[in-house]
C-alpha cells in the first residue's frame, strides 16, 4: 500500500524582489495640478543687448537702442496617464491560505510590483526621448566610458546647467564598466540618507544612481540630468479595499493613479542621453 506523504504550506509568501523608485530624486513637482488637468507654463523671451548711444546720434530713436517686444509663448502640460486595476479575494481563499491572501498585503504587492515599475519606466522613457542632447549611439566599454561621461558633462556645462544637483543614471551593465575603468575614481563615502534614496556614489560631482535595465529603454547607456528639467506630477493616487461589496463574498480591491512626465522646453538641454549600439 502506497504511503501518502504530507504536504505542508509555509505561511510566508515568496515575494519578488523589486527595486525602490528613484523618481523623486531625478524629477520635480514644481507645478500644481490641483483643480486642473492641464497646466500652461509661460516661456518669456528676452531682449538683445545694444550699444548705448550716449550722444544721441540715432535721431529720434531711444539712446538705449531699438525697442523690442517680448513674446510669452506657453507650454501646455496635459496629463495623459490615467491608469487603474482591480481584483477580488474570496473570503475562503483568504481563510484557507493561512491569511496569505489578505487584501492589504495583496494591495501592497500590486503597488510594489506593478504600479511603481510602470510609472518609473514611463518617466525614464520620456526623459530619454525628450533629452535636449542625444549623443550618437556607441559601444561603451571600460576604456571609453569615462570619456563619454565627460562629453555629457561638457554638454551641460556649455548650456550653463547648474553643477550642483546633477545626476548620472546608469544601468547595471554600465555600472560594471564604471567599476572596471582605470580612469574613474568613484566617491562612495556618502551619507546614509542619500544611500536610502538610491545614490550609490559620486563621479565628478554628480550623484550616481543605478536603475534596473528592465525599467529603462532598450539600448540604454547612461543619462545625465538635473532634477529641474523634468516635471513628474501624480495628480491622483487612490487605493481602496471594499469588504463584502454587493456580489462578492470577500474583498474587492481597486486602485487608480493619474500621472505623467514632462521635460520643460527651456531646460531640455539639461538632459544628456547616451545610447548604445
Amino acid at each position: 500500500m502506497a504511503i501518502e506523504l504530507v504536504t505542508k504550506y509555509a505561511n510566508i509568501v515568496d515575494e519578488k524582489f523589486k527595486a525602490e523608485s528613484r523618481k523623486s530624486l531625478i524629477t520635480n513637482n514644481d507645478y500644481e495640478w490641483n483643480g486642473a488637468h492641464t497646466v500652461s507654463v509661460y516661456t518669456v523671451t528676452t531682449a538683445p543687448m545694444n550699444d548705448y548711444d550716449r550722444k544721441g546720434t540715432q535721431g529720434g530713436q531711444s539712446r538705449y537702442g531699438e525697442i523690442s517686444g517680448l513674446d510669452a509663448p506657453t507650454e501646455e502640460m496635459t496629463l495623459t496617464k490615467d491608469r487603474s486595476f482591480t481584483f477580488a479575494i474570496d473570503t475562503l481563499d483568504d481563510d484557507e491560505t493561512g491569511g496569505n491572501m489578505k487584501a492589504s498585503s495583496a494591495l501592497e504587492r500590486q503597488i510594489r510590483e506593478i504600479v511603481i515599475p510602470e510609472v518609473d519606466s514611463y518617466t525614464y522613457n520620456v526623459m530619454c526621448e525628450e533629452a535636449g542632447t542625444k549623443a550618437a549611439p556607441v559601444a561603451l566599454n571600460k576604456t571609453n566610458i569615462y570619456e563619454k561621461i565627460l562629453d555629457g558633462s561638457n554638454s551641460l556645462d556649455n548650456e550653463e546647467v547648474p553643477e550642483l544637483g546633477r545626476i548620472l543614471i546608469v544601468c547595471p551593465n554600465t555600472y560594471t564598466l564604471l567599476k572596471q575603468s582605470k580612469d574613474i575614481t568613484m566617491e562612495t563615502d556618502i551619507g546614509n540618507e542619500m544611500r536610502i534614496r538610491g545614490v550609490i556614489g559620486m563621479i565628478d560631482g554628480m550623484m550616481v544612481i543605478k536603475v534596473p535595465a528592465i525599467r529603462l529603454p532598450k539600448k540604454f547607456g547612461f543619462l545625465i540630468t538635473h532634477p529641474r528639467a523634468t516635471v513628474a506630477p501624480t495628480k491622483l493616487e487612490s487605493y481602496k479595499i471594499h469588504k463584502d461589496p454587493p456580489g462578492i463574498s470577500g474583498s474587492l480591491v481597486e486602485g487608480r493613479i493619474c500621472y505623467d512626465t514632462f521635460v520643460l522646453y527651456n531646460k531640455a538641454k539639461a538632459i544628456y542621453y547616451q545610447g548604445i549600439t
